[in-house]
């Protein structure tokens, strides 16, 4: 698994890509939380169900997506110990609220993708990978 995603490259391919790089990135991002978050009851859906009922739900569905995966983040970090700040509250609270400050989205995306990050060392550590 990945261990070493970035923010900055999400954005900064994100804007030369005109958004097309992002599609390709949170695809992988739910894949891989599908694998290392396996066994937990949980599914984090796919791009194309992420983007399909955001639109549906005027944005509503993407909160609740972000929500979820900061969530489960939560949950499999203190299942595994491993220390972690990423929640599902945080995320959305920084995503939502923080909008106002503008940084605050990217903290919350941040957050999701360390928290990603921390997971997936600790399955390549687990799993030989």
């Amino acid at each position: 698994m990945k261990e070493n995603r970035s923010l900055l490259l999400l954005v900064i391919l994100s804007i030369f890509t005109l958004g097309i790089y992002s599609l390709f990135f949170w695809h992988a991002y739910a894949r891989d939380m599908n694998i290392v978050c396996a066994g937990d009851g949980k599914k984090t859906r796919g791009i194309l169900a992420q983007v399909v009922f955001s639109i549906l739900t005027l944005g509503i569905y993407n909160l609740v997506w972000i929500y979820g995966a900061g969530d489960r983040i939560f949950f499999n970090c203190a299942k595994r110990n491993i220390p972690n700040t990423t929640s599902g509250g945080s995320v959305l609270a920084w995503y939502v609220i923080g909008f106002f400050i503008i940084v605050g989205p990217f903290v919350g995306l941040y957050q999701l993708i360390s928290g990603l990050n921390m997971l997936c060392i600790d399955y390549n550590q687990n799993h030989g990978a």
